[in-house]
């Protein structure tokens, strides 16, 4: 067994497992970065993150309705050259 082979093989693996580490870090550091502004945002939007479901279902039922309300004023008989 070639001792010294076998030491730069598991030194270059560590360093490898090292960068890894470091950019793992860097990468969740990111994230919890990019968590908080999302907070805050919709903390400026008063908005309770427990509660997005819930305001998303209603943002969404609110669109349906101002696009059923919009619909509904349009004169389709002048439209279609009735």
């Amino acid at each position: 067994m070639n001792y010294d082979q076998e030491l730069k093989t598991l030194k270059e693996d560590l360093d490898q497992a090292k960068n890894l580490k470091n950019k793992a870090e860097g990468t969740l550091e990111e994230l919890k970065k990019q968590e908080e502004q999302i907070l805050k945002q919709l903390e400026d939007l008063g908005v309770n993150p427990e509660n997005l479901e819930d305001e998303i279902n209603n943002l969404k039922k609110e669109i349906e309705d101002l696009l059923e309300k919009a619909q509904g004023m349009i004169p389709k008989d002048l439209i279609k050259g009735k």
